[in-house]
Parts: structure tokens; sequence; C-alpha cells
């Protein structure tokens, strides 16, 4: 949904709540789904999508005649795409994901040909009667225990800039541009706003790479430089950041002052426990699926310590005082900020949309709530299209307020 007159800010849904890896089952999804979504939020208007492909997908949608079809649907239905969710290259739903989604990372040949072709795809969906910027999410660059070496770290910042020029090449081609936005997750390489400008100003925006961008798209140094930064930026995953105690304000501000641009903005929320005995933890054991990786922040006083999953949280010693907050890795309805015996970060999407309502952060708001098939079932007493329309109704009235 555009939420001004300009059309300069999108609104939408993630479809990766949606189970499907192959473009048919993509396909019977957005049928379902996402048409219905649209007749009840915007019954004369145009919806905006943020579309889910994995790489079985991708490749099925690398034929014209395939992706001429999902244009026809679009059109047809009212729908136009402005972001791409590129994180998961493989199956996301049904089976253990767990660490294996980041997989294959930043270091790998294959993450770079699936980012190329996801950003192909895109840039011929982007309508051409809207002045609209494209943008990609991906993995942070990997898992944290995977990558060890320097040499590792080169490794990602050559294919990262391979995939820019990819994209400058794009944009020349086509007109279109588009935006990767790297998204920093708890246990990842790149899992703070510290450690995120830190690898952007240390590594994507350094003079070695301004250099080889230029060699590959034949780019001055000005030109380079102004390419990468356009091109490469942040997916602000506020369920991320808030189970990393980020400070919202100070993380706005400190991405401002360094020029690395929030391409996308996830709005979702994760699972808070403001002091931590065994009642909580009894409490929080049926959120621990067997499918997805649940990172736990857990702070005492200005100390943070991390725990890759639910189990390893469990199994730590609890304080005696109870005077510990754990802040879990959880997609939970962005309208829940009560959940019983515990809360949810839904302050920190409050306090971020407001931020954005003064200075907007992104042009690309995504609601991303895809662990709905793994909720405890007390929390799945609605539909999963009025959940989505609700949790979207919910963005709207806050970015109003």
């Amino acid at each position: 949904m555009k939420l001004d007159s300009a059309g300069t800010c999108h609104l939408t849904y993630c479809t990766n709540i949606h189970a499907g890896e192959t473009w048919a089952e993509v396909r019977e999804n957005l049928g379902r789904y996402l048409t219905a979504v649209r007749k009840r939020l915007v019954p004369s208007g145009m919806f905006g999508v943020g579309l889910r492909l994995s790489a079985i997908a991708a490749a099925d949608l690398a034929d014209t005649a395939t992706r001429a079809e999902l244009k026809r649907f679009l059109a047809d239905n009212g729908l136009y795409v402005f972001t791409l969710n590129g994180f998961p290259y493989g199956p996301f739903h049904g089976r253990s994901v767990k660490e294996r989604v980041y997989q294959p990372d930043w270091r790998t040949a294959e993450r770079l040909d699936y980012s190329n072709r996801l950003a192909d795809i895109l840039a011929d969906l982007l309508p051409d009667e809207i002045d609209l910027e494209g943008s990609v999410s991906t993995v942070p660059g990997g898992f944290k225990p995977d990558i060890t070496t320097a040499a590792d770290i080169t490794a990602m910042v050559a294919n990262l800039v391979q995939h820019v020029a990819h994209l400058v090449a794009l944009r020349q081609n086509t007109g279109k541009c588009i935006s990767l936005t790297l998204e920093p997750e708890p246990c990842c390489f790149i899992e703070t706003i510290d450690e995120a400008v830190g690898f952007f100003q240390d590594h994507l925006f350094a003079p070695a790479a301004v250099e080889r961008l230029g060699e590959l798209a034949d780019l001055g140094n000005d030109e380079a430089a102004e390419a990468l930064r356009r091109h490469l930026g942040l997916c602000l995953d506020l369920c991320h950041a808030a189970v990393e105690f980020e400070d919202a304000a100070t993380a706005i501000a400190r991405l401002r002052q360094t020029g690395i641009r929030v391409g996308k903005m996830q709005i979702s929320a994760g699972l808070r426990f403001a002091a931590v005995d065994a009642d909580t933890i009894e409490a929080l054991r049926p959120f621990n699926d067997d499918v997805y990786l649940h990172q736990v922040v857990a702070r005492r006083g200005a100390d943070l310590e991390r725990y890759v999953d639910l189990p390893q949280a469990f199994a730590a010693p609890i304080a005696a005082d109870g005077q510990t907050e754990w802040r879990v890795h959880f997609h939970v309805p962005i309208f829940l900020d009560d959940l019983g015996i515990f809360a949810t970060t839904q302050d920190f999407i409050r306090e971020t949309l407001a931020l954005h309502r003064e200075n907007a952060i992104s042009p690309h708001l995504e609601v991303e709530t895809y662990t709905w098939d793994v909720l405890p079932p007390e929390y799945r007493n609605v539909d999963v299209v009025s959940a989505i329309v609700r949790e979207l109704d919910w963005v709207r009235r806050e970015l109003r307020s």
C-alpha cells in the first residue's frame, strides 16, 4: 500500500508467512491469501507485495513466460511487487530450518547467483508507472559461528561488491534501481547496529571495495563510492533490534550519520520477559519448536548474554533475584502486547514508528510474522488472512497517531 500521496513510502506484509518453495506453490498462495488481504484493505486501490521466493521459485521465474504470467496476475488483481525476501534460500516451513536458514551464505557463489536472479526478477516486476526503487533483503553475511577467519570476510565482501556491479548494470540496462539490504540478526555475523556500521565502513564502503567496483562496473571512484551506498543498505528488522536491546533513536541516528540506508524496515515483534524465574521459563517452553532458531538475549544490568536457541537458554542458571530480562527471537503478531505471564517487544515498534512519522526511516515497510504455523494454538485463534489484515491496520493506525 502507498502510505503517502507521493508514493514514496509503501507498506505490505511478507509472503514468507505462507508455506511454499516452488513457484506453483507460491502462485497458489498469492491467489488464495494475497488477493483476500488486498480486498479487505484496499478494495479499490493498489496493494504492494512483499514476495518471498526460494531459490527453486526464483529459478522457475527466470523463465520469461512464467514471469509474464505473474505480471498478468498482478495487473489483474491490483497488485504490485516492490520488495523481495531473499534471506531463506531453501525450505522455510514444515521441517527443521534452524541455522540452515543462513546457508548458503555470502561467502558462496550460490548466494551471489541467487541474489542476482532475484534482482533481475524484481527489476522486471517493478511497475513502470510508479517511481519506485526495489529492495531485496538478505542474510547478514552468515551465521556468526561459521565466519571465523579474515578470508571468510574477504570472500563475503568480494561477492557483495560483485553483486553491486550486477545491480549497476541492471540499472543501466533497465532504468530500475534495486538495493540489497542486509538484515542484522542475533547470533549472525552482523547482529547489532554497531557491527553493521563497522562492516560497512571498514569493508563495504572502504577504498578497496570502491576500487574493485570501479574495475567491475567501469566506474570512476566517486561513481563507485556512490553506487555502493545506493545499492547496499540494511533491512532493519524491529524484532531483531529489540531482542538486541538496541535504542531505536540512537540506532537510527547512527545509521544516518554514517550514510547507511535502511532500504527496508521489517515490522515484527518478539517475546519479552521483564524478569526471569522458573515460572516464566515454563511459560516459554511451548514456544520451543523444532523448526526455527529462537535466539535469546539476556540482560542483567549493562551486561548481555546471548544464547543461540531456547534449549541453551533453558539450561543456563536462573539468577536468584530474578533481575534478568530475556528477549526472544520468536516473531509474534505485532498487535499483541500481552501474552499473559510475559509481554512482547511491541513498545519498540511503537517507538520506531513514531520516529518514522517524524522523519521517514525507510521507503519500504514490511510486516513479517512468519512463525504463525508454530505459535502455540492459543495465539492462533483467528485465520491467517484476518491476522495479516489486523497487523497492517495496526501499523496504519500507528503511523496516523
